[in-house]
């Protein structure tokens, strides 16, 4: 039998998966983060700058559920939470970013939100794929599932900003999408939160 014993080889098993899982989606996120942040303020966008911090927000998050990949459930559920903060916190910044947009008068560069918003949606597709079998294993998982959903919304959504400052010609279609995404954001958040926090009452039952 070797150093198994039960289901301790199956367990090991998902554990690595999910950990070379992680690893790459990690690496994936803290790169996109940097381009599109460069990207972001270069092309003067709230929306582009909403989708770097989403990235960055999801760099953190993965190395956080690679620390908790082989703890106890209750370890899960605390990450979990904390993740759900980090949401919370970029749909904030991304809101502080959005009322000072309201007082400065600047057009965004369409080309830039539109060329980079796609190279978004393919990075991110790549990590939604993998992330796809992990996404009912668990706690930690789940909360990594639902960060990875909301980059290709949040891409999707800089893409049709791109295009409406195109035929505007104004700021205005980059405020209503990031303002959007704020919406989107604090709702995934609440989400993530609530999750965790059933999870933890279960634990403590």
């Amino acid at each position: 039998m070797g150093r198994c014993c039960g289901g301790s080889c199956a367990i090991d098993a998902l554990h690595q998966r999910q950990r070379g899982t992680l690893l790459m989606v990690l690496g994936i996120n803290a790169l996109m983060f940097l381009v599109i942040l460069v990207a972001a303020l270069y092309g003067k966008s709230t929306a582009l700058l909403a989708d770097s911090l989403d990235n960055l927000g999801d760099a953190v998050t993965y190395a956080l559920s690679l620390y908790a990949v082989s703890r106890s459930n209750t370890t899960k559920a605390k990450v979990a939470l904390f993740k759900g903060m980090l949401i919370f916190g970029a749909a904030s910044a991304v809101l502080a970013q959005v009322l000072y947009k309201l007082f400065v008068p600047t057009v965004p560069i369409f080309e830039v939100m539109g060329a980079f918003s796609v190279l978004g949606l393919l990075a991110n597709a790549v990590c939604l794929y993998l992330l796809w079998r992990h996404r009912h294993e668990d706690i930690n998982m789940s909360s990594v599932w639902e960060c990875s959903r909301n980059d290709i919304v949040s891409n999707i959504s800089v893409f049709v900003a791109a295009g409406g400052v195109w035929l505007t010609g104004s700021k205005w279609p980059d405020i209503l999408v990031a303002s959007g995404l704020v919406w989107f954001l604090l709702r995934s958040a609440l989400r993530v939160i609530v999750g965790a926090r059933a999870a933890l009452r279960s634990e403590n039952s």
